[in-house]
Order: C-alpha cells, then sequence, then structure tokens
C-alpha cells in the first residue's frame, strides 16, 4: 500500500467522520443555547452521577486491594462526598462547575490558535482561528459573570461552544478536497 492510497483513505475517513460530527454537536449545541439551565442542570448532575460512580469503583478496589490502610479510604470517600453533594446542590454545583469552564474555554482558546496556525495555509484554517477568538471572549464573558449568572452561563456557554466547534468540523468536513 502506497503513501497515496493511506492519505486517501485517510481523508475519506476525515471527511466522513467531521461531518457527523459536526451535526451532532451543532444539535446538542442549539439545545444548549435554547434551555440553558437545563444542559447546566443536566451538566451538574451527571458531573455527580460520575464522581459517585467513580469512587464506588475506588471503594471497590480499596475493599479488594488494601482496605485496612484507612487512608485508602481517602480516595473514595471524596469523590463519594462531592458526586452527593452535587447531586444534592445542582444549582451550587453549576457555579462550581462554571468556575471551572471558565479555565476549560482558556484552554480551548490556546487550543484554536494552536491548531489554526498549524493549519496555515488550509482552506479552513481561519474557522479555527475564529473558534479560538470566541472560546476567548466565552472565557471573559464567563468569568466577568461567575458566579451568579452561572446557573445559565454553563448551558449557553457550553452550548454556544459546542455549537461552533460542530461548525467548524461541518465546515471543514465539507471543504475537504475530493478523493
Amino acid at each position: 500500500m502506497n503513501q497515496f492510497s493511506i492519505q486517501k483513505g485517510m481523508l475519506r475517513k476525515f471527511k466522513t467522520h467531521s461531518i457527523a460530527a459536526g451535526i451532532l454537536l451543532i444539535v446538542i449545541g442549539l439545545t444548549g443555547i435554547l434551555l440553558p439551565p437545563l444542559l447546566s442542570l443536566t451538566i451538574s448532575v451527571f458531573a455527580g452521577l460520575l464522581l459517585i460512580f467513580g469512587g464506588l469503583a475506588s471503594g471497590y478496589q480499596v475493599i479488594k486491594s488494601y482496605h485496612k490502610n484507612w487512608l485508602a479510604w481517602l480516595k473514595p470517600f471524596i469523590l463519594l462526598v462531592i458526586g452527593i453533594l452535587l447531586l444534592l446542590y445542582p444549582v451550587s454545583g453549576a457555579a462550581v462547575i462554571g468556575l471551572l469552564l471558565a479555565v476549560y474555554f482558556l484552554m480551548d482558546a490556546f487550543a484554536g490558535f494552536s491548531f489554526a496556525f498549524e493549519m496555515h495555509p488550509m482552506k479552513s484554517w481561519g474557522w479555527m482561528l475564529f473558534n479560538g477568538i470566541l472560546s476567548l471572549i466565552i472565557a471573559v464573558l464567563f468569568l466577568i459573570g461567575w458566579p451568579l449568572n452561572s446557573l445559565w452561563l454553563v448551558g449557553l456557554f457550553v452550548g454556544i461552544s459546542l455549537f461552533i466547534d460542530g461548525f467548524v468540523l461541518l465546515y471543514m468536513g465539507i471543504a475537504a478536497p475530493k478523493e
């Protein structure tokens, strides 16, 4: 198999998967834009459930491996307590998640800038740069409104980010050269 046929296969996969992922991210992003409190609370509850399952898995490992060491129980205990608190207080959890998302959007902006400059002079590199700029703006706006507006900001900004990521992936998939 030569290099050209490998690149053709990779390009076809990139094109197909970029379009599919782009459409899915656009739909999820629009849901967050139209119903931000729903997405915020969903994120908070989902994070709580993940932490509880992580605590249970970690606790199982401690029981089976070294249950006599009381320090081994610290990690499962912390995971369970934080998970339960997120389930009991999802609005406060949304505020905490909001602060973490501000950091995420800052890192997403950095990644967008890096990827855009790596893709330059490809046709669609400007869209990735645009995505990085918007992520930076979202991070700054998020930090200004935190924590009072976290309930709707988490869902809205995650929705906007996912929508833009989806649009960029969809455009890149459509704009990718034909085989």
